[in-house]
């Protein structure tokens, strides 16, 4: 006998898919990102929002990481991330499933590896003005212009994979009649109610919320040295 998980009011062939903190992580890191470019292309006294901005991403993305391993259900790697078999059947229509299908699998880790690799190297980036990432000090003035070469190169790699994913939404709406964002939204999708997420409790939501924080302390400089003071002038004797 097919029915919903425990403590959970399932309506009739709805499934519960989407996790409260994988809904909220997307759609903060949609807010974050935005608020990165933007703060980006202004520039000049911005660019300290940009920082604390990239911050707030590398905290999000070591959520997600984490909870990629102990949230619920669709959340968790294991779940979506398939082989090669498995694309193959989803691509001939083989492939049944709620959450990430396994070709939507690889776009999840597309963009999450370009997004984490735009926040490290943003920890070593500098503006050539004024602005320097969290972690310059451990890299000099040269390493960390290189570095901000990469950064800036992998910007127009992240504007790449975001046309991809949503033109891929697009299509799905359009082509397959099937929205993508509302479950995203609501966290409800067509389904069995046996079908619906387990797991991700509130102390699994704990332990991804301290990993994340302690990402974003380690990242902000917190580990570094403390600069030495500057050296001390002494009065002109007359």
């Amino acid at each position: 006998m097919c029915v919903g998980a425990p403590g959970v009011a399932t309506p009739p062939d709805r499934a519960r898919v989407w996790d409260l903190p994988t809904r909220i992580f997307h759609w903060a890191l949609v807010v974050l990102v935005l608020g990165a470019f933007v703060s980006a292309k202004i520039g000049g006294n911005a660019m300290v929002w940009h920082g604390r901005l990239g911050l707030a991403i590398l905290g999000l993305l070591a959520f997600r990481v984490a909870w990629g391993f102990v949230g619920s259900t669709y959340a968790r790697f294991g779940q979506f991330v398939r082989g090669p078999a498995a694309i193959r059947a989803y691509l001939k229509g083989e492939w049944r499933g709620l959450g990430h299908n396994p070709l939507g699998a690889l776009s999840v880790l597309a963009l999450l590896g370009v997004l984490a690799a735009m926040a490290a190297t943003g920890l070593f980036a500098n503006d050539d003005i004024a602005f320097e990432g969290y972690l310059v000090p451990l890299v000099g003035g040269d390493l960390s212009g290189r570095i901000t070469g990469i950064h800036h190169l992998l910007e127009k790699l992240l504007m790449l994979v975001v046309a991809l994913h949503v033109g891929a939404i697009v299509f799905y709406a359009r082509v397959k009649k099937h929205n993508l964002v509302k479950p995203m939204l609501t966290g409800w999708a067509d389904g069995k109610p046996c079908e619906s997420a387990r797991g991700g409790g509130a102390r699994a939501f704990a332990a991804a919320v301290l990993i994340a924080l302690a990402a974003v302390w380690a990242a902000s400089g917190a580990l570094l040295p403390p600069p030495p003071p500057p050296p001390a002038t002494e009065a002109p004797a007359f």
